[in-house]
């Protein structure tokens, strides 16, 4: 079985932090998307772009995020692999966690 990674201060950082790197990342999204909108080609070709570009973004887990402690590697790792975090975004977060998220990084995630 793996060790594992993670504290309860972890866990309880992530709780905290959650909600304001989505909204940051909401906001980089939404710039996307009047780039998208307010560029040259037809209307009926922006709007369907950006229908499809919401479908896809809504399932992001900058956007929505399975809450389970189970799951915390695994949102981490998604949210560092979209961009949403970098891993100086993790500075408060424990030594065990860090190196777990340097090691899933260094085998491509």
């Amino acid at each position: 079985m793996e060790e594992k990674s993670y504290t309860e201060t972890d866990w309880l950082l992530f709780r905290n932090k959650i909600a304001g790197w989505q909204e940051k990342y909401m906001e980089r999204l939404n710039r996307e998307y009047v780039i998208l909108l307010t560029g040259d080609g037809l209307a009926s070709d922006k709007f369907w772009e950006l229908e499809k570009r919401i479908r896809e973004d809504k399932t992001d887990t900058g956007v929505v995020v399975d809450m389970r402690r189970s799951m915390l590697i695994f949102n981490i790792s998604n949210l560092l692999s979209t961009g949403v975090l970098t891993l100086d975004d993790l500075d408060e977060f424990s030594e065990g966690l860090k190196e777990r998220m340097k090691y899933l990084i260094d085998k491509g995630l």
